[in-house]
């Protein structure tokens, strides 16, 4: 598409109409029939895992035929929870290893916290299973290539939770962004505004809440005592476990941004912030902005490519085109190129201002189904089918986890992309991966 314009890239639905409008095909099997029932499990059911089931169990001949979790509490909620939809009953575990043993199950998907998704994807690789892993797939940059090397060899179909890559309006953006008619991109910025709450002080260890299974929700990571006055959902705010909001929600717009600027791994990262304005026991910045430099798209040349990356969990202005959610939530991504900017707005639209004047341009509104794109990958054993594909996921959860490297260390670091090393910095290097509480050990050799 050498000459695009506005009325090119209006996109008014998701259906189907839209996506062949712009040259998407819906990706069908070649190899397995449309009536064979694909059986998944579903494991970490708190939060975003409650998402799966129903985005899985909206699919034709496809059943959520197991859950697991660790707190017998959740897990009673959501058989509740389905019983009441009218879905079958799945079959219950708390531990993983058990459920891996299913032969029945085809595919797993995890909404974990952070810290077992590497372990977890790399397990079900190895039993035999396809893999829908939530972002970020790694709690550091080595477990991500880990799980690249589990898909390849056990032959395994692995999609990433990063959704908005199944947006049929957001791939038209990036086409549009290839084409040329932004001109030349040199920069992206990322923003991750989003209301949070102070967690409080715990002033020491916490019960245990009963039906809890600590020691399996640990996994992986050192047994410490509970340290937080919440279990659930507050792990994002330490260390241990979680990515701060860079890794949580920011990693769906760190996704976009390189994809857009097409980049793999930077040369490049540097990170400040703090945490500011609550006395509590969170250890990850509420506040932070990144910076990453990278080589030519191209490969070659001197045309480097910026990417900016911010955070913040305060009340926020209106960022200009970027819309609002309620709450003083902004959250979206700004590419700069040298006849206009391109603004992804949602998790689904975007839009352009072209010129001195900025005066609006092409556009576009359309959804996807991610979980659907993965279904579909799995009956066609195609993993070229997949929208987020591991590897995506992969580079996309290591800027994130690269920026709260230099953050910690409260200094620029000079990256080697094609090694996935700090270039001569051991105390860097040392953070790319963690140490691991046996029995809950990513292998060096998968």
């Amino acid at each position: 598409m050498s000459e695009l314009n506005r009325r090119e890239f209006m996109v008014r639905t998701a259906g189907t109409t839209a996506a062949l409008a712009l040259g998407f095909s819906i990706a069908r099997s070649a190899k397995a029939s449309p009536n064979d029932t694909i059986r998944v499990a579903v494991v970490g059911v708190h939060g975003q895992g409650r998402s799966h089931i129903r985005g899985f169990s909206a699919l034709p001949n496809v059943q959520v035929a197991a859950i697991c979790d660790v707190d017998e509490n959740v897990l009673a909620e959501r058989l509740q929870e389905m019983e009441q939809r009218g879905l079958p009953k799945p079959k219950t575990y708390t531990d993983i290893r058990k459920l891996l043993e299913d032969k029945e199950i085809d595919v797993v998907s995890f909404a974990t916290p952070h810290h077992w998704h590497a372990l977890g994807t790399i397990w079900a690789c190895q039993a035999g299973k396809d893999v829908y892993v939530e972002k970020p797939c790694s709690h550091n940059v080595w477990e991500g290539r880990k799980i690249i090397e589990a898909a390849r060899k056990y032959n395994r179909i692995v999609q990433h939770g990063t959704q908005i890559r199944s947006s049929v309006a957001v791939r038209a953006a990036i086409e549009y962004l290839r084409s040329g008619a932004l001109g030349e991109v040199y920069m992206a910025k990322g923003l991750c505004y989003k209301w949070r709450d102070t967690i409080g002080k715990a002033g020491g260890p916490q019960p245990i809440p009963k039906g809890v299974n600590y020691d399996l929700w640990l996994g992986p990571a050192p047994y410490k005592p509970l340290l937080r006055k919440r279990l659930h959902y507050d792990w994002h705010w330490f260390w241990d476990y979680g990515n701060g909001d860079i890794g949580n929600q920011g990693v769906h717009q760190m996704d976009i941004a390189r994809w857009g600027l097409g980049v793999t791994l930077p040369t490049k990262v540097t990170a400040m912030g703090g945490h500011f304005l609550f006395d509590d026991d969170q250890e990850t910045p509420n506040t932070m902005i990144a910076v990453f430099e990278f080589p030519s798209a191209e490969g070659g040349g001197d045309k480097k490519k910026i990417l900016q990356f911010e955070v913040r969990h305060w009340i926020t202005n209106d960022e200009g085109p970027i819309a609002q959610e309620p709450g003083d939530n902004t959250i979206g991504v700004i590419f700069y190129g040298s006849e206009g900017y391109l603004v992804v707005d949602s998790y689904h639209s975007w839009k352009t201002f072209m010129g001195k004047k900025r005066e609006p341009g092409a556009y576009a509104n359309a959804g996807g189904d991610h979980y659907k794109n993965f279904i579909d990958a799995v009956r066609a054993r195609d993993p070229k089918i997949l929208h987020a594909p591991i590897e995506e996921g992969h580079l996309s959860s290591a800027l994130c986890h690269l920026a709260n490297i230099s953050y910690r260390l409260g200094r620029s670091l000079q990256f080697d992309p094609d090694h996935e090393r700090f270039v001569n910095d051991d105390e860097a290097n040392a953070m790319l991966r963690r140490q691991y509480r046996e029995p809950f050990v990513v292998p060096e050799k998968v």
